[in-house]
């Protein structure tokens, strides 16, 4: 069961309406990185999440996502709101389209469903979660780089934000359940290679570090085909 607030979860202000900036904002809007993109990922994965905790968490960040959803399609409706008659606005999906938000990236490709990453494993799925995060911030950032007001600046500022929260819950989570920085989760245990490092790039110096090095990797600088 759902409810709606008839009130937005923060302020939405746009100072002068651009709807070139609009047509960017629509990659969280029905882009892959976008918020509805994280909604119904998080909310599927919560089905199937058999700790309490962690799927209460779950259902908890999808409708805040929502909620961003709501803010970002607030941002395109105000950016192309009474501009339907200038350059700028036919030069945009919205001549075509239509005022307001649509399920469209920034380059007019329709939102699938095949974005969504979900997978019936907790930890992979928070996995997938925490990369969705970051896609989404980095997102976040290139757009406020190129709003063109003030207002626009505070609202995304506000919503990268919640991204960087929101990885933080996924992270404790992972931690909760010793898996933060446990590669192996499953029931099939690996086989005698997962401690090795094949060195396969042999162009120029070979870079050593702790992922190819001893006590955790066994470093194989030639890892010949045994027959």
């Amino acid at each position: 069961m759902f409810f709606h607030k008839k009130e937005l979860m923060s302020a939405v202000r746009v100072d002068e309406a651009n709807p070139r900036f609009a047509q960017l904002l629509l990659e969280q809007f029905g882009g892959a990185t976008g918020e509805l993109t994280a909604a119904l990922q998080y909310w599927v994965q919560s089905f199937h999440c058999e700790n309490a905790g962690i799927k209460d968490m779950l259902q908890d960040i999808a409708l805040e996502e929502f909620s961003h959803l709501e803010m970002v399609g607030q941002l395109i409706e105000m950016h192309t709101k009474n501009v339907d008659q200038t350059e700028a606005y036919k030069s945009t999906l919205f001549a075509v389209r239509g005022v307001g938000p649509h399920l469209l990236d920034s380059q007019g490709q329709a939102w699938t469903a095949a974005y969504i990453n979900e997978g019936g494993d907790v930890v992979r799925d928070l996995r997938a979660d925490i990369a969705a995060e970051a896609g989404a911030r980095q997102t976040y950032e290139e757009l406020i780089k190129l709003a063109p007001d003030m207002g626009t600046k505070k609202t995304l500022q506000f919503l990268l934000t919640r991204e960087i929260s929101h990885t933080q819950m996924f992270m404790k989570a992972l931690e909760s359940l010793g898996k933060l920085t446990d590669p192996m989760f499953g029931n099939i245990p690996p086989d005698s290679t997962v401690d090795l490092y094949f060195n396969l790039s042999t162009n120029g110096k070979d870079e050593r570090g702790p992922w190819n090095s001893e006590p955790t990797f066994k470093y194989i600088a030639d890892p010949a085909p045994k027959g």
